[in-house]
């Protein structure tokens, strides 16, 4: 049985959160989401997304998608991830996210809303930073379980992903992405192996131990 997490860090609700999904599979777009919280929405709900199931993050998601303040899902696609690398893609994800709210917010302002105030800061999970403009913005390893924000923008990623990757299964069913949502199981190296890459696949991405020129379904 799921237990809920007791969410007991300050929360602003002036602050930006921004996580991403999809950095390590083998096909498929990265997808990202940016996520700004009102004070009185129900922290309980909330957790890094890989912890919790998946009952659990469809709960959160419907509450996040109709309590936020502004949200946003922005994706970069697997022909992008070929093009500038899985970071320099997950960056850009990211970086179309925030934008995706700041319009938000500012159709908010125009119609009067009193909670279209501008963030004052982004808090992003990980290691670097995307592009957010002139806002102060900072990486932070583990933000995902620790900050309610990044924690929303986390199940918000991770939901609209798993959702994207399972119509993908639909149109391709021979590669089984609904189960394994492109990440490298044997089934879905079995899959490559005998039906080569899908029009979705990542095919700059190798697995540890191959040869430099080797890739999964070759």
């Amino acid at each position: 049985m799921d237990t809920p997490r007791s969410a007991t860090v300050p929360h602003d609700p002036l602050v930006c959160g921004i996580d991403e999904a999809g950095r390590g599979p083998m096909a498929g777009p990265v997808c990202a989401a940016a996520v700004i919280l009102p004070r009185d929405f129900d922290f309980n709900l909330l957790d890094d997304s890989k912890k919790m199931s998946e009952r659990r993050r469809d709960e959160a998601m419907l509450a996040i998608y109709a309590r936020a303040v502004a949200w946003f899902v922005a994706w970069a696609s697997s022909e992008e991830i070929d093009r500038l690398n899985i970071l320099r893609a997950s960056l850009l994800a990211m970086s179309r996210a925030y934008a995706g709210v700041a319009s938000k917010l500012a159709l908010l302002a125009g119609s009067g809303a009193h909670a279209a105030v501008p963030p004052i800061e982004v808090i992003v999970d990980g290691l670097y930073k995307p592009d957010v403009g002139d806002v102060p913005c900072r990486a932070e390893p583990r933000a995902d379980g620790t900050y309610p924000a990044v924690m929303a923008a986390s199940i918000l990623a991770k939901t609209a992903r798993d959702r994207m990757m399972v119509r993908y299964g639909w149109l391709y069913p021979e590669y089984g992405y609904e189960r394994h949502k492109g990440y490298p199981t044997e089934a879905h190296r079995a899959a490559l192996r005998e039906h080569g890459p899908s029009p979705i696949q990542r095919e700059s991405f190798r697995l540890k131990g191959e040869g430099q020129g080797e890739l999964p379904f070759r």
